[in-house]
């Protein structure tokens, strides 16, 4: 599946910002300004501005004499970063993958998210309609690069859609300044050279043009064309409850780690009790002395919220985290939480209160070394397709009837496995097998049982088969079956 990018143009995003900081602003054009050594120039500017011919990088001297009546308010770029951030987070909705574009663009890989819309042109019209609907101006494209997407977006106001494997082609008749958002001065410079759309670009030899404007320039030339894929970096959300812990001194020793790991869990567990809620995700986030962080994620199958039984869970990664010179801070954050009024998990279906939740833990602390599934029985004569797998912590449905009689194996394989089987006759019964490395006699066999393909859901080359119950000479008794051109294949454990 070739790869799918949306991306979102969002001009006037400073200038919305401060509209809903300042309702009463006065109507007329607005835009921001900041200092670039000693000239004063515009940083964003709405749509009512850009109307009457001002733009980002204009000085502002030059732009009160276009429009007296401007209004200005000096630029927050952090503010700025902050409500991108926020609408990233928003576009999450869309796909798990949303990142920033700064200063004012959103990109999304929706590979394989958007049938969840009823496709590409409905995904990006949702978009575009929630963000107009809360008052931004929006642009927005898709194409198989995010570069690309990118491009689209900030030069192309008909919301494109364009097919993977084209991108050169999208963007050679694109304006070189909003395609590779380069600056007026370099934008001014390559005109002059008579290069003013992507294509004149990709006409010229890329040695002259990296001396002269320097290798940035053909990185974003690129990126664009869909040459090299442009990595980005998705916006993840600010955990539901943390814990930090400053430290005076660096920790190298792992007692040490342990140490400030209790201090963290007792201080994070205390928040969620007051929550009234059980931690299901937690990730251990260390600073190094040299700038590096390090990571250990844990998670739960029930909301948890005991200390020792969470620090038990660290116990494995702990062992992971290089400290070299020492940690000088360190974090806990409940990256997912559910609601936990008693503060004992539930839904086990077993026994007492104690019982569900010893077992809610043990499951946790197997979870970390392997995976651990639970058994559902699946109504079904075909052995393989009589159990599914399950969350751990689920509850299974009851058994259909049939299902655990006596003579039905014990451990069915989801998967059967190829036997080396000898019948003295085609039809006959096992006479001998292969197991555990050596050909084993069988002592009984019972059967065979017709098994039909279920027709109601079967391949058109399902065939049937013959199921045989089996007992070797050391006392293990299998279920096997022959199935024409498949051969012989274990199926189950018998009791």
């Amino acid at each position: 599946m070739s790869r799918r990018f949306l991306a979102l143009h969002l001009p006037d995003l400073a200038t919305a910002r401060l509209r809903r900081a300042e309702p009463d602003l006065p109507a007329g054009p607005l835009a921001t300004w900041e200092a670039s050594g000693s000239r004063r120039l515009l940083v964003a500017v709405d749509a009512a501005a850009a109307a009457i011919g001002l733009a980002p990088g204009q000085a502002l001297a030059d732009a009160q004499a276009i429009a007296p009546d401007l209004l200005l308010r000096p630029a927050d770029p952090l503010g700025d970063a902050r409500a991108l951030h926020g609408l990233a987070l928003w576009a999450r909705r869309y796909t798990p993958l949303a990142a920033t574009d700064p200063p004012e663009g959103l990109i999304l890989d929706i590979t394989g998210c958007d049938h969840l819309l009823g496709g590409e042109a409905a995904l990006l019209g949702d978009a575009l309609d929630r963000l107009q609907h809360n008052g931004l101006a929006v642009q927005g494209a898709i194409a198989g690069a995010a570069a690309t997407a990118a491009a689209l977006a900030r030069a192309r106001a008909d919301a494109p859609i364009a097919v993977s494997g084209i991108e050169a082609a999208l963007a050679a008749p694109l304006p070189l300044g909003p395609a590779l958002r380069l600056d007026a001065a370099m934008t001014e410079a390559l005109a002059r050279l008579g290069l003013r759309r992507v294509g004149d670009l990709l006409d010229q030899p890329r040695g002259p043009l990296a001396r002269r404007f320097g290798k940035a320039l053909l990185d974003r030339l690129d990126a664009v064309t869909g040459r090299r894929p442009q990595a980005i970096q998705p916006v993840q959300p600010p955990p539901e409850l943390s814990e930090m812990l400053d430290l005076l001194e660096p920790l190298i020793t792992r007692p040490a780690i342990e140490a400030a790991l209790d201090r963290l869990l007792a201080g994070l567990c205390a928040k969620l009790r007051l929550a009234g809620l059980g931690a299901r995700r937690l990730a251990l986030l260390a600073w190094r002395v040299d700038g590096a962080v390090q990571e250990v994620a844990i998670g739960t199958g029930q909301p948890n919220r005991t200390p020792a039984h969470l620090k038990r869970l660290f116990a494995e990664g702990l062992g992971r985290l290089e400290p070299d010179l020492g940690f000088e801070r360190m974090a806990l954050e409940a990256r997912a939480t559910d609601r936990m009024e008693t503060g004992a998990q539930s839904s086990l279906g077993l026994g007492v209160l104690q019982d569900r939740a010893a077992l809610a833990e043990l499951l946790d602390r197997l979870g970390q070394r392997a995976r651990v599934q639970r058994v559902a029985p699946v109504a079904s004569h075909w052995p393989e397709r009589s159990v599914a797998a399950l969350d751990p912590q689920a509850v299974p449905p009851p058994p259909p009837p049939g299902w655990s009689h006596p003579g039905q194996p014990v451990l069915r394989l989801r998967r059967p496995k190829l036997l080396e089987v000898v019948a003295l006759l085609p039809d006959a019964p096992p006479a001998s097998l292969r197991w555990q490395g050596r050909s084993q006699r069988v002592l009984a066999a019972e059967g065979p049982l017709r098994l039909e393909p279920e027709w109601w859901r079967a391949r058109a080359t399902a065939e049937r088969r013959d199921a045989y119950r089996v007992e070797l000479p050391c006392g293990t008794r299998l279920l096997v079956c022959r199935g024409g051109a498949s051969g012989w294949r274990l199926h189950g454990h018998l009791p």
